[in-house]
């Protein structure tokens, strides 16, 4: 299947875990990609798997505005185009509102939330040329709260929201913008949490699928949202989740 054949598509946060199994799914069906994130030795190994003639690897910190405007400005020059944004970078901290720092909350909102508006303000002419699409990375924590992690329920719930209020300011212009709300996924930002095996089984029990999601789970879903097979659905922020949203909060009585 080659969906994206001549397409372009910017994936921030691509150096790993759900950024970097979008931007391998992106370049097997056909895409020029845009690979983003701080590291350049992990956009580097990610890179070198993928076609040289269609991967452009660009290190810039989405919460900068000039960085962020010239992350699309390098596509633009490489590939003359862009049809695809995915707005995956982000951070969490962990903590109670008493216990993160100011400067741990700005961090947080520095990346996950302004990170999405300028990544997203910036593409937004290049994208009304193509009649492309938006795909943020947000989470079942922006659809609902966490003990001890405020600061990242915070961001991710500005996302979710930022989503609808996009979705209605852009359907006109052709722009379509979509979210992917994962659940627990197995990724380096989550590797603490896999090493606690009595963690692990708490999420197990709560998931009706029975596992943590892999990269390549959510990989799938963004790229139906960023596809002509979504050519009518825009605002939604779409659980991926395992069945997680699909309880009311009660454990398990079987």
């Amino acid at each position: 299947m080659a969906r994206f054949d001549g397409k372009v598509v910017i994936v921030t946060g691509a150096g790993s875990g759900i950024g970097e199994g979008a931007a391998r799914r992106f370049s097997a069906e056909g895409a020029a990609v845009v690979l983003n994130g701080r590291s350049a030795d992990k956009l580097q190994r990610v890179a070198q798997d993928l076609p040289a003639d269609r991967t452009l690897v660009h290190v810039a910190d989405v919460s900068d505005p000039a960085e962020a405007q010239g992350l699309v400005d390098a596509a633009i020059r490489r590939f003359d185009r862009l049809d695809v944004l995915v707005n995956n970078a982000g951070i969490a901290v962990m903590g109670p509102v008493e216990e993160v720092s100011l400067e741990d909350w700005r961090k947080v909102m520095a990346t996950d939330v302004e990170g999405v508006f300028l990544c997203s303000k910036a593409a937004l002419p290049p994208l009304k040329k193509t009649r492309g699409s938006i795909v943020n990375v947000s989470s079942v924590s922006g659809l609902g709260g966490d003990w001890g992690m405020s600061a990242y329920n915070a961001a991710k719930g500005a996302v979710t929201n930022l989503t609808r209020a996009m979705a209605l300011d852009l359907g006109r212009s052709g722009v379509r913008v979509n979210a992917v709300n994962p659940s627990f996924t197995a990724s380096e930002l989550t590797g603490d949490m896999l090493q606690d095996e009595a963690l692990v089984a708490k999420f197990r029990e709560r998931m009706p699928l029975g596992a943590p999601a892999t990269p390549d789970d959510i990989a799938g879903p963004i790229l139906f949202l960023a596809s002509e097979d979504a050519r009518f659905i825009t605002g939604v922020n779409l659980p991926v989740d395992g069945g997680l949203m699909a309880s009311n909060g009660q454990p398990p009585q079987a």
